[in-house]
């Protein structure tokens, strides 16, 4: 089942994208060119008695490692990806390949009995999350003791599951937390790259104002201009030319269907419609679904060995492998990443790895608010899922706060105006592995999300006090008006050079590479989906360019 595609897509992306459309009629978790293996069905479990090998092994398949697939791949360096979770193109029984946010089932989230959304309640009732079946569902929010992070799970990572928000960070901000990186070819060269890549584009302004989807918008637009507040259009890898269609009744409807969190079935330009696709259409790129990677040691001749479990759609182990490389690529996230880093160094398995691996980590100062309008400033019955606006008052040295003006699709008028701003927390956090449970914790704490808090809460207090509003009380629980214990944007872990050099390599491990929002020190401004994008571009140039010359 394809979805709505990219306009002018080359043949590699149709090579590509018939190779995902054929896996998934056939129910494999195996895509590329070397054909049908390892059916989702298996149930034997067993292990190798020797490794596979491939000469480049990326692990995840979000926007890093996609972008390191394609280039790989079109490199002629044959290249496997494993993925954890699956491949998100076969229909469910209601004929659709995703839920909707406000009627979630097995599909919305990863191995669990009960959805957990942002939002907790309303009105105080809990009428938001809904009791589901255990699958391997498209998002997962993993829980630490002061801080939960939102992850997506399938083929195209994050990218299945985000508001699509393709923001540039302000040049100033992303020199001084990437200071070692040249920023005028970021800008120059990367980030355009990585806009045209991702199929970037913008709603269409004077559609924008007339149309009911974005009400919403255009009323906290309203109210941030009294506060003297500046608004900006902000950039997206949703379709604007299907959704206007959507209005106008010519298309399935998508974002216009009350589609985000869980995923969107229509007009989003994910990764496995863009990076992945083209990977794919190389011939060089194969992709393994359900597999999780839980080791790596390192060959006496240098190579590497990753221990990888297969699971099935029950979340039980069938097979244990064990898969040898080259090259290995490491695009798992800010968690996944730097857990099977921790877990080799503390393991004994690769002893010379950086002491600095697991800091710098931090939430990108998220957090989330709501206000309440008066009853003559309607939001709408009817919301877009996709955000194209956000209250930009970065460059306010006293408080930067850039806040994204957020839908909240719920089908009726509730007259409720959502944000999650992006704050300057310099708090970090540090991930760490601990033998006993045999995964990455996290140590931060209440006092590091509250600097949020506070900087977000001088920015609304402004806005409220000009509008003559309040907060919402009723939607994130213990009558909190502020949401400081999940992120969206998890960055850091295996900062770039610190626990790598300024292109991704690992230190203490030669051949080993991280391409992922680990690499960026916590902190970038805006979602950061691009700039990782953009990062991963610059550094698999290099590593193509001088690792693979010798």
């Amino acid at each position: 089942m394809l979805r709505n595609m990219t306009p002018n897509l080359t043949r590699r992306h149709l090579l590509g994208l018939g190779a995902l459309q054929t896996a998934a009629a056939l129910g494999l978790t195996r895509i590329g060119p070397a054909g049908p293996a390892h059916a989702a069905t298996a149930s034997a479990s067993r292990r190798t008695g020797s490794a596979d090998h491939t000469p480049a092994l990326v692990i995840g398949s979000g926007y890093g490692a996609a972008v390191t697939a394609l280039r790989l791949g079109e490199a002629g360096i044959p290249t496997l990806v494993l993925e954890m979770g699956r491949l998100w193109d076969t229909p469910g029984p209601d004929g659709k390949l995703f839920c909707t946010t406000g009627s979630p089932d097995h599909r919305s989230m990863w191995f669990r009995t009960r959805t957990e959304a942002p939002l907790a309640q309303f009105l105080w009732l809990d009428v938001v999350n809904k009791d589901i079946s255990p699958y391997p569902g498209v998002l997962d929010r993993v829980r630490f003791d002061s801080m939960s992070v939102y992850v997506g799970r399938g083929v195209g990572g994050g990218s299945l599951v985000n508001g699509g928000m393709a923001v540039v960070p302000q040049r100033a901000y992303f020199s001084e937390m990437l200071p070692n990186v040249d920023a005028a070819a970021m800008y120059d060269r990367y980030f355009p790259l990585a806009r045209r890549m991702l199929g970037v584009n913008t709603v269409d302004p004077v559609w924008f104002e007339s149309t009911e989807w974005y009400r919403f918008s255009r009323v906290s637009r309203k109210h941030a201009a009294n506060a003297g507040l500046r608004t900006v259009f902000v950039p997206n890898v949703y379709d604007f030319g299907y959704m206007q269609r959507e209005a106008a009744g010519q298309a399935v409807r998508s974002a216009l269907a009350g589609e985000v969190i869980y995923g969107n079935n229509h007009g989003k330009r994910s990764l496995d419609r863009t990076y992945l696709a083209a990977a794919l259409g190389t011939g060089n790129v194969t992709v393994e679904t359900l597999h999780r990677a839980r080791a790596v040691r390192r060959q006496p001749d240098g190579t590497y060995v990753v221990t990888a479990d297969r699971i099935d759609t029950t979340g039980k182990v069938v097979a244990t492998r064990d898969i040898g490389c080259t090259r290995l690529f490491l695009g798992a996230g800010s968690l996944g990443s730097t857990e099977l880093l921790l877990r080799a160094r503390d393991s004994g398995a690769l002893p010379d790895l950086s002491e600095h691996l697991g800091t710098g980590w931090g939430t990108n100062g998220n957090v989330m608010t709501a206000r309440a309008n008066h009853i003559w400033d309607t939001v709408g019955a009817n919301q877009a899922t996709m955000p194209v606006m956000g209250i930009d008052d970065w460059s306010n040295a006293a408080n930067p706060v850039f806040a994204e003006i957020a839908p909240l699709p719920m089908g009726f008028e509730h007259w409720i105006s959502l944000y999650l701003a992006i704050t300057r927390n310099p708090e970090r956090g540090t991930l760490y592995y601990d033998a006993a449970t045999d995964a990455a914790r996290l140590r931060w704490t209440p006092a590091q999300s509250r600097v949020s808090v506070d900087a977000a809460r001088k920015l609304f207090d402004r806005i409220n006090l000009r509008n003559a509003t309040i907060y919402r009380y009723d939607l994130f629980g213990g009558n909190k008006t502020f949401a400081d214990d999940f992120t969206y944007h998890p960055l850091g872990g295996c900062v770039l050079g610190r626990a790598t050099d300024d292109h991704g390599r690992v230190r203490g491990a030669p051949g080993v590479y991280v391409t992922d929002g680990a690499l960026v020190p916590g902190s970038i401004g805006v979602n950061p989906f691009l700039t990782i994008t953009a990062l991963a571009e610059r550094n698999i140039e290099r590593v193509l360019a001088e690792d693979y010359a010798r």
